[in-house]
């Protein structure tokens, strides 16, 4: 190998200035680099420098597009036609570039990341990857950087040393570090459509599809989640919430006393839960009985029949209780079980039953005090999973109690700053792996914290986002999946998934478009006593 031409470096010159036998040099080492990756999709009259680092698992490079000397690329790059890949650029990961893109010399395009949670070192802990996707006639300068989930639309401009994290919309004109709009290139030709508009579309259609999809889930004693599920207690509460939520009234196959008494009288009078454990501490499933059947018998106005057994320990007690729940291993089922008891503590108060002296302070104290000051969570990040299980833990710790009763949380800053940084692992969060859960652990804190206005442009963005992908993902005539992109619409995903589109809404000081708030399990504000 000879050492580099100047058409490597400037190889826009190379088909007017190259001489015959630097083109039959050229020739042949696109021919030894289609033998040797037959799946390479190479286009006619491109030109890689042979001292360019091309190792890539997949490469699709456009017509009379080039790469120069000291390019690196890896992972899965597909460019389009007319490109310049120019001296120095690093292009790695799963990365898309449309026809006409210009890249500057030694500018980075990556479409991976590492996670970095604390315990493991950084190269022992997991790739994450949402892509790099560049649109047409984009011209980016020389020292760019632009980072894995990034959007750039097309027509766009990334100035010279741009650092760029966040989407590009097509005709901006960007620069600085982080990359924030400098001016447009291409104005755009017109507003995008107000989001009070979609979201009042979104819940027009939730309400005209709601007697199709409870129609579709009733069954000869109450409701299914899905088809072919079997009827359960959970599906049951979830159809009076959706009914109440988009109606203000009971489901339709049945009046309000017999929704009341098929959820009420399965109430064990001897410990006042929906299953025969022994005590909600223990059993998930007698939990969710507390959250579920309560808040349904709550909208139906009813209650429920039988004190619950759990909220007669005394305080020292309670801190027993909290001091054994798996904060470490499963945050998740830890705040699954102080959500439970919290919820049982106000139905406990509503009904007038006798409740410990100190109970709910104990409870409160116990939360604010053993709140970790830098992350405020009550569990911990895992390298398996980051912070995924200790933000569901905190949703569901707060939810019933801190959001049941009006209490602030005791680092309220941190809280946000803790989401946030969840909100970027890919594992989780990318598009199609998304879930209610997964959002509804984001969107509920962040909602809780709002009034510190701490990072607000950040939530703003990142609300708009979620409640974007949200809209998509209603089915007509069925409701929404848990899961958005992959499951079968159910009641669980469709009451889940309103509630959410609501919380994201008021974030972004909108959601009054939808003409209803959540008013059971999901309810924003303290329920009344």
């Amino acid at each position: 190998m000879t050492g580099p031409a100047a058409h490597d470096f400037s190889p826009w010159t190379f088909r007017s200035a190259a001489s015959p036998a630097q083109q039959r040099r050229q020739g042949a080492h696109l021919d030894e680099l289609r033998t040797a990756h037959p799946d390479w999709s190479l286009g006619d009259e491109v030109f890689v420098s042979e001292h360019a680092g091309v190792d890539a698992d997949e490469l699709t490079l456009g017509d009379r597009s080039y790469i120069a000397t000291g390019a690196y690329l890896t992972g899965s790059v597909r460019i389009g036609a007319d490109c310049s890949i120019n001296p120095y650029t690093v292009v790695r990961g799963d990365v898309q570039l449309g026809d006409a893109v210009r890249v500057g010399a030694h500018t980075s395009i990556i479409g991976f990341n590492h996670s970095f949670e604390p315990g493991v070192e950084v190269f022992r802990q997991p790739l994450t990857s949402r892509g790099v996707r560049i649109g047409s006639d984009v011209w980016i300068g020389s020292h760019v950087v632009v980072l894995d989930g990034v959007s750039v639309g097309d027509h766009a401009v990334l100035a010279a040393g741009a650092v760029v994290t966040k989407d590009v919309a097509a005709g901006a004109i960007v620069g600085g570090n982080p990359a924030r709009l400098l001016r447009w290139r291409v104005q755009p030709a017109s507003a995008a459509p107000p989001l009070h508009d979609d979201l009042r579309r979104f819940a027009d259609t939730a309400r005209a599809d709601l007697p199709a999809i409870l129609a579709t889930r009733a069954t000869d004693d109450g409701f299914r989640d899905r088809a072919g599920a079997a009827s359960s207690l959970r599906a049951l509460c979830d159809a009076v919430e959706l009914s109440d939520l988009l109606t203000a009234e009971p489901p339709p196959n049945g009046s309000r006393d017999e929704w009341v008494e098929r959820i009420a009288g399965q109430q064990r009078a001897h410990t006042g839960l929906m299953t025969d454990a022994a005590s909600l501490w223990d059993d998930p499933e007698a939990a969710y009985g507390v959250l579920s059947a309560g808040y349904a018998l709550d909208l139906l106005g009813a209650g429920f029949r039988h004190p619950f057994l759990d909220v007669a320990d005394d305080a020292a007690a309670v801190v027993a209780r909290l001091d054994d729940l798996p904060w470490t291993d499963d945050p998740w089922r830890a705040g699954h079980h102080v959500d439970a008891f919290g919820t049982a503590l106000r139905w406990s108060r509503r009904r007038g039953d006798p409740v410990a002296p100190g109970t709910a302070e104990a409870l409160f104290g116990w939360l604010a005090l053993r709140a970790d000051p830098g992350t405020g969570m009550w569990g911990s990040a895992r390298p398996d999973e980051g912070l995924r299980l200790a933000v569901n833990g905190f949703y569901r710790a707060s939810r019933g109690t801190l959001a049941q009763f009006g209490v602030a949380p005791a680092h309220p800053e941190a809280v946000i700053d803790t989401v946030l940084r969840h909100a970027r692992d890919d594992r989780w969060m990318r598009p199609d792996r998304r879930d209610a859960c997964t959002v509804l652990d984001i969107a509920h804190p962040l909602w809780l914290t709002r009034q510190t206005g701490y990072r607000r442009a950040e939530v703003r963005e990142l609300a708009g986002e979620l409640l974007r992908h949200a809209l998509t993902g209603w089915r007509e005539g069925a409701g929404a999946a848990f899961r958005l992109d992959a499951d079968d619409p159910g009641l669980q995903g469709t009451e889940m998934w309103l509630a959410i589109v609501w919380y994201l809404a008021d974030l972004l000081e909108a959601s009054g478009a939808l003409g209803y708030r959540p008013r059971g399990v999901h309810r924003p504000e303290p329920a009344p006593l």
